[in-house]
């Protein structure tokens, strides 16, 4: 789980506010074991944390501290962020269930048409990650329509 940004639009750390809440989503999938990676502000959670000194480089540099910490045999990354309250734990299952079945390097949901998260990286690709994030970089996309979208909490007004 990314949570490293500095939430200078939300004016406070959400990320205090939201971890609990996406943590308890990303938990009701099949992922084996969460990591949420902090940086602008230190984060108390259950789950292990990364502190990611980076994390001002932008999302990329956050992910690859991310992916650094998971166990060597690790196949693949579920990426979620922090600010989508609302992620579907199906979307989550969904995306695995693709990669299992494909195998492609990066898989992720779509909603609306409108590339987001969860995303799904191999291992295979991990090494390429850029500092600006994946989100300029091809995957293959999952419709999760049905599943409803993650959120995207900038602003307290976002929370209502």
């Amino acid at each position: 789980m990314l949570a490293a940004g500095a939430a200078t639009r939300f004016g406070s750390p959400k990320q205090q506010v939201l971890v609990p809440q996406v943590l308890e989503r990303v938990r009701q999938s099949s992922v084996d074991q969460v990591v949420v990676v902090a940086g602008a502000y230190e984060i108390e959670t259950d789950a292990p944390t990364v502190l990611c000194r980076d994390w001002h480089r932008g999302p990329g540099a956050s992910l690859r501290c991310g992916l650094r910490a998971l166990p060597r045999d690790t196949e693949a990354a579920v990426v979620v962020l922090a600010d989508g309250p609302r992620l579907a734990p199906a979307a989550v299952d969904r995306l695995i269930g693709h990669w299992r079945e494909s195998g492609e390097e990066i898989v992720a949901a779509t909603y609306r048409g409108q590339r987001g998260h969860p995303l799904l990286v191999a291992r295979s690709a991990w090494d390429r990650v850029p500092d600006e994030g994946l989100r300029g970089v091809a995957a293959t996309t999952i419709a999760c329509d049905d599943l409803g979208s993650p959120g995207d909490v900038d602003t307290p007004a976002d929370l209502l």
